[in-house]
């Protein structure tokens, strides 16, 4: 039978309570392979396993239930091994990799911040701070709405303004933070927001780090921030390179 992984710990980890569920309906119950200095946290694979909320919420339950007693590195949801055999053999391959990882992702939490421009209020700027852009609004106005043609340019104009724009703001937005982070993970490009960053944050710092997104809401107020945290450190479980995809996979960078 398949092998579902939820994450990877230490070895001397304290143990998981007797009756931990976790994906699949009924929940499978959870166990734990060990190998050498180091445990999977796992359970049966259901079959045709698909990201319902109700499993999604058992992954979730099951690393909060782990990560309450000492570090863990988390495995996206879906991460599947053939069998048993295959995760431990992972455990022995990258051992090295994974010590590393606990050491360094010990008392460290993952916070993810997306942004995205409140539409009237960029458009206010952008209208404020370009004098041509706002000279032609003005034409176009005077005349009525303008013409076809001018009516383009001006929606071209204002598109490249408010593109440039994002692309400032989530720098802006990933300097202010980056000061209290021990690390950061920037996500793909293609997901609806112009800023979709993680930061690695030790547990001990973490109100200040909450307080500087309150003031990066209060100085940027046509930014839309949203925090998404504290995480497990998704983002900051590098896979080794060559791990076998089904038996590591959801160790990369991008946590939601």
């Amino acid at each position: 039978m398949s092998t579902y992984v939820y994450g990877i710990t230490a070895s001397s980890h304290p143990a998981l309570p007797e009756d931990l569920g976790g994906v699949g309906d009924p929940p499978r119950r959870v166990r734990v392979l060990t190998e050498g200095g180091l445990a999977a946290v796992v359970s049966d694979a259901p079959e045709g396993l698909r990201p319902k909320r109700r499993d999604l919420l058992a992954h979730q339950n099951v690393l909060s239930q782990a990560g309450a007693a000492g570090c863990v590195l988390p495995m996206r949801f879906g991460s599947i091994a053939p069998d048993d055999e295959a995760v431990t053999g992972v455990l022995a391959e990258r051992a090295d990799h994974y010590r590393e990882r606990l050491g360094a992702l010990d008392g460290r939490v993952e916070y993810n911040i997306k942004a995205n421009h409140v539409e009237e209020a960029v458009l206010h700027h952008v209208m404020a701070e370009n004098p041509e852009i706002r000279a032609l609004a003005e034409a176009n106005r005077q005349a009525g709405g303008g013409s076809y043609e001018d009516k383009i340019r001006l929606g071209e104009m204002v598109a490249a303004e408010v593109k440039a724009r994002e692309a400032q703001d989530a720098t802006v937005l990933q300097r202010l933070l980056e000061p209290l982070a021990e690390a950061v993970s920037v996500g793909p490009d293609s997901t609806g927001w112009l800023a979709n960053v993680s930061f690695l944050v030790d547990r001990g710092s973490a109100e200040d780090f909450l307080t500087a997104v309150e003031q990066a809401r209060k100085d940027h107020p046509h930014l839309e921030i949203r925090v998404n945290g504290p995480l497990p450190p998704y983002s900051f479980v590098e896979p080794g390179p060559a791990e076998p995809a089904n038996a590591a996979a959801g160790a990369d960078a991008g946590a939601e």
